[in-house]
């Protein structure tokens, strides 16, 4: 605690420039993201498919891959530009003290009484500001979603599946955010300068109560599940969760193929009650053996301890954010770099905070990508271990094929972007030999053919 107080007031001074760090901070880091992001770009224009998978991709469906790279990486771009250009405006034309004095007023004038005070002050500056972020993005998101995705045959969401999606996210957030905010400006101000050991606790709970509530009363509200059909695949899935012991309670198909043709399965659930969910286009487009293989990978997630590791990891990345953020609470130079010269809101100061600690977060992301990375590898292994060698890269070949994803990535780019290793990399590592060629038909979905 005494290391915290004296870290305070060493930063608390007038003559640190906060704004002027905060944009060299951005535009630091969106430098650093487009240079490797151009990196990535001179990988996408390479016309030849790489050495390892020359047996598995046909030309056509690498060209194809690639363009869809260089079409989203453009995309990136603008969107990151177009978010430079949004940071620097709200920092240098005082945004948050206007929305703040406007949201004040808006309180002072519809809000009852009883509701007055900085919590409710608070809730209505963070929603509102969260809808013109929704609003000022759309263009953006529909571009995404309408014109690039749709370009390569993702899109499946029609519009009114678009907004409804957008007002589901708003009324949620009003569900949940409203609660939550309230008590994590309620514990700080409860509980003085140790207020980041009840923070960290609460945020914990919720953290493992989302874990619980997201699949059960969240997912069916964006998608439909329904249980596995009897069969081949059905039978294979529970024998293979019976084998692992896997603590199977349910096993359902989740209707992705409304909004996107890409693939996934995953598992959720509480410690001794786990569901398996199946994306339908992943049953569509791959054999009963692959959709095997994939789900031996996420098993081995489970049976390694991935997830709880990943959990753990994350608590005390958010301890020592909210320790750092006690340093920061009360710094009166830093408010008053942003025009709040006469009062310290906490919702305020969080977002303050944010902003300088921004610069740590692309080194977090670096470390956690190399974490996950080596998480991927073992539960690869841990699937070629059951017997799945052969599924397994036959699956990720067509996944990759599936979801246009890149073949090839700059080492730089992918080390600081990519939470799983390339596939070139993967098919390396489980020993794949190769003697497939997966390509493209017209529909969208795979063939496999031998290689003479």
């Amino acid at each position: 605690m005494d290391l915290l107080r004296r870290l305070a007031d060493a930063l608390d001074r007038p003559s640190i420039p906060w704004k002027s760090l905060i944009l060299t901070f951005a535009i630091g880091e969106f430098c650093l993201e487009s240079f490797l992001s151009w990196r990535q770009y001179r990988v996408l224009q390479r016309t030849t498919v790489p050495p390892q998978l020359k047996n598995e991709i046909d030309q056509a469906t690498f060209d194809k891959s690639q363009a869809y790279g260089r079409s989203k990486a453009k995309f990136g771009f603008a969107s990151g530009v177009w978010g430079q250009v949004k940071n620097y405006y709200v920092i240098t034309q005082n945004v948050y003290p206007r929305l703040w004095v406007l949201s004040g007023l808006w309180l002072a004038r519809f809000a009852p009484e009883r509701f007055s005070g900085e919590i409710t002050h608070s809730l209505i500056f963070a929603f509102t500001y969260s809808f013109i972020e929704t609003i000022v993005g759309l263009p953006f998101s529909y571009y995404y979603h309408f014109v690039l995705e749709e370009k390569y045959g993702f899109n499946k969401q029609t519009l009114q599946l678009f907004v409804t999606d957008i007002l589901k996210g708003q009324a949620l957030g009003l569900a949940f955010g409203i609660p939550l905010g309230a008590a994590f400006l309620k514990i700080i101000q409860m509980t003085g300068d140790q207020f980041f050991f009840y923070l960290w606790a609460f945020t914990l709970v919720v953290q493992l109560g989302a874990i619980t509530i997201y699949p059960i009363l969240i997912v069916p509200l964006f998608n439909k599940l329904t249980p596995l059909e009897p069969g081949t695949l059905k039978e294979k899935v529970e024998a293979l969760a019976e084998r692992l012991k896997f603590p199977l309670a349910e096993l359902q198909v989740i209707d992705g193929s409304k909004r996107s043709a890409h693939s996934n399965a995953y598992f959720t659930g509480l410690p001794w009650k786990k569901k398996i969910v199946i994306y339908d286009t992943l049953i569509e487009k791959s054999e009963v053996k692959e959709v095997e293989a994939i789900l031996a990978h996420e098993l081995g997630h489970w049976s390694m301890g991935h997830t709880t590791k990943l959990l753990g990891i994350s608590s005390f990345h958010l301890f020592y954010v909210f320790a750092l953020f006690s340093v920061f609470i009360n710094n009166s130079s830093l408010y008053e770099a942003f025009g709040f010269h006469n009062e310290k809101p906490i919702m305020i100061g969080f977002i303050l905070f944010n902003e300088v600690l921004s610069p740590t977060d692309s080194l977090v992301k670096l470390g956690m990508n190399i974490l996950t990375r080596s998480m991927e590898y073992e539960a690869d292994a841990f699937s070629n271990r059951l017997g799945y060698s052969t599924e397994l890269a036959s699956s990720l070949i067509k996944l990759q094929v599936q979801n246009l994803s890149s073949m090839d990535a700059d080492y730089l780019y992918s080390s600081y972007h990519y939470s799983h290793p390339i596939l070139t990399e993967r098919l390396k590592a489980i020993g794949w030999k190769g003697d497939k060629k997966v390509t493209s038909t017209a529909n969208g979905a795979t063939s496999k053919k031998d290689e003479l």
